[in-house]
């Protein structure tokens, strides 16, 4: 048996931290052994309200989920964690035997930061959490405070307020977010929102920042009608009116 409650290697600040949430035995052992092989501090949780339990007694630097769980789903995971505003920033990597494009799309637009289909070899997945990790660490080391408009995003506090009102983000929202602000009305084509928000050679399809763009308008509200796109090209971020705009392709 895996423990869930050792001593957190943090205190290391060199160390991150991974909770690895599989409720396959075999996989989830192999998966710790080889985490910790790369410098990792795991901690396994083989079901869905117990990975919910652990998040909150000591908060990952990154969550390895399946979708497929008892008690909970990781579905559900998913969604607590991102609604949750002290734990919203974690990322999330979804692993699963679900091979849709739908099943991905649905794994995006509930807050994952990545996607892994089984099965997959474990080089792959550290490959993968070392790609999201720094990414994370990327946004963080910015201070950058982008305003535009009625919306102000500070990226080195994970923090975007529309007319005052701060908005919760999970942290891909915040990178599409940032993107496209920092574009400054250019437009960027779907291909270099990708590029920028998940890293270059990621394998994933047009629609998953179709799904993350959809996600943000929902939240912004009012502001909206800031994030346009630009059929046939890719989006921008400008006034409402000024140049090609649509809720969809």
């Amino acid at each position: 048996m895996l423990a869930t409650d050792r001593p957190s290697a943090r205190l290391n600040k060199g160390v991150k931290s991974i909770l690895i949430v599989e409720d396959e035995a075999d996989l989830a052992e192999v998966l710790h052994y080889q985490l910790k092989r790369e410098g990792f501090d795991c901690r396994v949780a083989g079901d869905g309200a117990a990975a919910l339990a652990e998040i909150e007694r000591h908060p990952p630097d990154l969550v390895v989920l399946d979708r497929m769980l008892p008690k909970a789903s990781g579905d559900e995971v998913a969604m607590k964690l991102k609604s949750d505003p002290r734990l919203q920033h974690i990322p999330v990597i979804m692993v699963t035997a679900k091979a849709e494009e739908t099943d991905e799309l649905v794994g995006f637009a509930i807050g994952a930061d990545d996607y892994i289909r089984k099965p997959f070899s474990p080089k792959l997945l550290i490959a993968r959490i070392q790609a999201v990790l720094r990414r994370q660490e990327s946004t963080a080391r910015s201070p950058e405070v982008i305003s535009s408009g009625p919306v102000v995003l500070d990226r080195g506090r994970h923090v975007v307020t529309v007319e005052g009102e701060q908005i919760p983000l999970t942290a891909t929202e915040l990178r599409v977010l940032s993107t496209l602000m920092s574009a400054r009305g250019r437009v960027l084509s779907r291909e270099q929102v990708i590029d920028a928000v998940l890293g270059y050679g990621v394998a994933v399809t047009q629609r998953t920042i179709d799904v993350h763009v959809a996600a943000l308008r929902k939240k912004m509200a009012a502001a909206s009608g800031w994030i346009q796109t630009v059929r046939g090209v890719g989006y921008a971020f400008r006034p409402p009116g000024e140049g090609s705009s649509g809720k969809e392709d």
